[in-house]
């Protein structure tokens, strides 16, 4: 994409802001659906997500300072968009978030959209039961391939912090996969 900056400006701009917003969603549809996707692991769930996100920042465009890049700026947006769907999701059902996670994996191989294998549920089972923080790093690092420095940014931890986490997650991962 362009010089972010000048993007920017088009974007706040009434004259260019529509074309501006199309191009992001053009060039961000897809890496913002698979973040969503790895939170929530439902398509239809993410789709509603995924809109919601564009809604908030296309709402909230005028309130980015430039502190982070855009794109950390928008992971955020669609991290929290992703985590909120889930509790009110929990909260609408009655049941905790980590019973609601337990339901959505058991309802994975159901679904059409989800093309992993016996060890990809596995996997799944094993990173639900991380804490969230280490479930949203180990997704970003394992799923996403984001470096270290751009999920500093989205989750404002320390780059020193997220290795750890990442870490001590893949420890967990590994010991449940070798005992299940």
């Amino acid at each position: 994409m362009q010089d972010e900056q000048e993007f920017i400006q088009e974007l706040l701009n009434s004259k260019t802001q529509n074309q501006a917003f199309k191009r992001l969603i053009k060039e961000y549809q897809k890496p913002l659906y698979n973040q969503i996707r790895n939170i929530v692991l439902n398509h239809d769930d993410a789709d509603d997500v995924l809109q919601n996100t564009f809604i908030k920042i296309y709402q909230n465009l005028k309130n980015f300072k430039g502190e982070s890049k855009l794109f950390s700026w928008m992971y955020r947006i669609a991290t929290n968009e992703a985590l909120t769907f889930l509790k009110h999701k929990a909260k609408k059902s009655g049941i905790s978030s980590e019973a609601l996670q337990n339901k959505i994996i058991d309802n994975l191989e159901a679904d059409v959209f989800f093309d992993g294998d016996e060890i990809q549920i596995k996997l799944q089972k094993a990173i639900i039961l991380l804490p969230q923080k280490q479930q949203l790093i180990f997704k970003m690092k394992y799923f996403e391939e984001l470096k270290y420095e751009a999920i500093s940014e989205i989750l404002g931890t320390s780059v020193g912090a997220l290795k750890a986490s990442y870490h001590i997650a893949v420890k967990k991962i590994e010991v449940f996969l070798k005992t299940n």
